[in-house]
This record gives C-alpha cells, sequence and structure tokens, in this order.
C-alpha cells in the first residue's frame, strides 16, 4: 500500500487538518492482485472510497464471438473459479434453451448434486476468510478439508478439480463412477462428514462475541439499496429481499425440491455470515434429495447421463473409432462446424454469488453474434464504496471478503 499526504486549510484560528490518501490494492492480499480502491483517510478512518477495475482485461465476451459453443464452455470456469460447475451448467442450460434440448430428469438430479457441491464449496470459502480477516484461522482449517473432498468428486466426474469444464450441452460427458457416490457418501456422513464440520465451524462463530462486534453493522447495506445496486445472491437476501432464482425462475427440475431461502434483515457482514451457513445446510438437503431421487430411478433410465443430440454431444470414442456416423458428428462438433438456430435467449442461474446470467444472441451461424455474461461480482464492487466509507480501514477488509468479490468475475 502507498500513501500521499494532502493539507487541508481551514478558517483562519483553526488547526489545519490532513487527511491521507492510501491505495487498498491492488498490490494487497486481500484484493487479489486486481481491485484497487483509492482510499482517502482520516486517521484509520474511510472519509472517500474510489474504486478501480480494469487490472484483468480477458475480453471474454468478445473471444466467445469468435468460437463454437464447446470453445466458450472453459471461459466460463474462469468466472467465478470457486464454484466453477455452476458456471458450466449454466451455460450449457443458455445452449440448450437456444436449441430447444430437454434433458432427462436423471441428468437434472446430476445436475443439483454438482451446483449444490459448488455452492458448499463457495461459501465455506467466504465465510472461513470472514473469520480469518477477524482474527480466527482455526475454522479456516476445519472446513477447507472438506472442499479439497468436493474437488475430489469432481475429479471422478470430469477428470478436472478448480476449472472443471464438467458436463457438455445436453448432460454430462460419462456417468458417475461408483467412486463418486462413495465420496459423496462420505461428505454427506452426519458424524464423519460436511455437516458435522459444519456445526462445529459454526459453534466457532455464530455467538463469538469478538466475531460478532467485528461484523455486526460492518458493511451493511438496506433493501432497497441493495435493489437498486441490482444485488441478487445471498448478499440481497442477506438484506432481507427472498429472491432466489431457484424458487422465481426454477430450472433443472428444483421445483421439484423441498428448500428454504434463508432471508436475513440488516444486510450487514454478520447477516451475510448467517445467510451463507444457512444455504449451505439447504444445499445438503437438497444433494441428499436429488440422491435419493437419483437412487429411485430404475430399469434402462438409471443409466442414462445426457441427452439425444448428436448434432452437439460427443460420441463414445470407440465408437468415433468404429462407426463413419460417429466419426463425422465427433469432426463437426469438435471442429465447430455445426451451425445454430437463428434466436435470442437470456438464461440465468443461481450462483454461489447470486444471478448468473448470460445473453445469447444468435444469427444462425458456428459462433455467437453476440454474447454477454451477468457476473454478480461486478455489480457488487459498484457499491463497495458506499459500504466502507464512514467505516474504519479494518472494516474495509472484512466488507470485501463478506461480499465475496470473486476477481475473475469483473471483467468479462
Amino acid at each position: 500500500m502507498s500513501e500521499t499526504t494532502e493539507h487541508i486549510l481551514l478558517p483562519k484560528g483553526s488547526l489545519e487538518k490532513q487527511t491521507t490518501t492510501l491505495n487498498l490494492g491492488p498490490t494487497h492480499p486481500a484484493t487479489h492482485g486486481v481491485f484497487q480502491n483509492v482510499l482517502e483517510m482520516d486517521g484509520e478512518r474511510i472519509m472517500k472510497a474510489t474504486s478501480t477495475v480494469g487490472y484483468i482485461h480477458r475480453a471474454f465476451e468478445k473471444i466467445a464471438e469468435r468460437r463454437p459453443l464447446y470453445q466458450i464452455q472453459p471461459l466460463t470456469d474462469r468466472l467465478n473459479y470457486c464454484s466453477s460447475p455452476i458456471n458450466n451448467i449454466g451455460w450449457q442450460l443458455t445452449c440448450e434453451k437456444l436449441l430447444g434440448v430437454k434433458t432427462p430428469k436423471r441428468v437434472d438430479y446430476l445436475r443439483i448434486i454438482i451446483m449444490e457441491l459448488a455452492r458448499i464449496s463457495d461459501h465455506l470459502i467466504c465465510n472461513s476468510i470472514v473469520g480469518v480477516d477477524s482474527g480466527a484461522y482455526t475454522g479456516f482449517l476445519y472446513v477447507m478439508q472438506f472442499r479439497e473432498l468436493i474437488y475430489e468428486i469432481y475429479e471422478e466426474v470430469c477428470g478436472a478439480r478448480l476449472t472443471t469444464n464438467i458436463g457438455r450441452i445436453g448432460g454430462f460427458e460419462r456417468n458417475f463412477t461408483p467412486v463418486a457416490w462413495q465420496k459423496l457418501d462420505k461428505f454427506l456422513d452426519e458424524k464423519t462428514g460436511y455437516p458435522a464440520q459444519l456445526r462445529e465451524f459454526e459453534n466457532l462463530f455464530t455467538r463469538n462475541r469478538i466475531f460478532m462486534e467485528r461484523t455486526i453493522g460492518c458493511g451493511a447495506i438496506s433493501a432497497e439499496r441493495a435493489l437498486n445496486y441490482s444485488f441478487t445472491g445471498p448478499n440481497l437476501r442477506a438484506a432481507g429481499v427472498d429472491y432466489d432464482v431457484r424458487v422465481h425462475t426454477p430450472y433443472s427440475s428444483y421445483y421439484e425440491f423441498d428448500f428454504t431461502i434463508p432471508v436475513g434483515s440488516t444486510g450487514d457482514c454478520y447477516d451475510r455470515f448467517l445467510v451463507r451457513n444457512q444455504e449451505m445446510w439447504q444445499s445438503l438437503s437438497l444433494i441428499k434429495q436429488a440422491y435419493q431421487k437419483v437412487q429411485a430411478i430404475k430399469g434402462a433410465d438409471a443409466e442414462v447421463y445426457h441427452a439425444d443430440v448428436p448434432e452437439f454431444y460427443l460420441p463414445k470414442k470407440k465408437d468415433v473409432y468404429t462407426k463413419m456416423e460417429e466419426l463425422i458428428y465427433h469432426f463437426k462438433i469438435i471442429m465447430g462446424e455445426t451451425e445454430m438456430p437463428k434466436g435470442e435467449v437470456y438464461n440465468c442461474v443461481e450462483g454461489a454469488n447470486g444471478e448468473l446470467g448470460f445473453y445469447f444472441v444468435s444469427d444462425g451461424g458456428r459462433t455467437p453474434y453476440r454474447l454477454h455474461f451477468r457476473r454478480p461480482c461486478f455489480i457488487y464492487y459498484q457499491a463497495y464504496p458506499e459500504l466502507v466509507e464512514g467505516g474504519m480501514l479494518s472494516d474495509a477488509i472484512i466488507t470485501m471478503s463478506s461480499l465475496n468479490l470473486i476477481a475473475g468475475e469483473l471483467d468479462a
């Protein structure tokens, strides 16, 4: 952090008052090397904050306009890399909406398992880092080992861990292996799995006096201001608005599931922490319900893991080597030679951070005519100066963490 000092001249006869200009980031651990915040400080109190974006310049949207559908999917990984599968599946659902693809129920249930695991992975990182920023490191160590187990489940399903490229248009690349189910059983175990660890994590923080004093009233935003900024997700729900895409615009058969939407009231760091904790419990419930629904499917449907869309779904490798038709489909899909129908669609999912949307315009070619990603963190960051002005410098760090600002979503 670098700093300069300004001299403000006050009326004659009064003492000269000094303020300090402080660069909080981008070269600061809490700002991920991407966020710059120019703070005007009176001692340790923030009088004015000015945020800057533009330190990545990846131009994802323009790159996507020159790529076929499958080559766009790895770009979505790099938006919110703490919950990559939700980005992947959101993109697949957008493509399926344009192409008119209807997925089997088993695919919907498998997707819910993966998306809710990703939501837990994202929330446990956010809340444990909020704990670290308040001076408590133990909770971070407790829950991070279960993020590792989630990554092992990803690895069994698709072979990747962080940037997953999981699934395909119409479903999944392969069926879940027995090892994947075993690891999921281990994760869901009430006594030794994540539920027991989450209870321990909540016991460490929820009624901890030091943690409460550091977070209650810190970085608060009203429901009205949050709506004016177009907040969504946990940050909006913490302010008292019960908007959740999974309920208001259901996708992937979420309407069949029983779950509640945790809602706060004050919109401060403490409420955001509580909402994310409760959402992890709801995600665990959704995973268990989806698991039961998958097990209830019998017969030939019990092995289905993708829809019948040969124009956009890669055939099995053994068929590519032995059958001409599959070889042709494989070539056309890999080389991006399959034309899309003309159309204009907007599709959104409830990302771990909020509403993750894809606005897709097709002129009937092989690549999108126009593509826009609605990244929730880009919207939250616009409100950051308002949330920290008038507070202490230490509050600026914990407020940034509780908003769960992911650098990859700021520049697209």
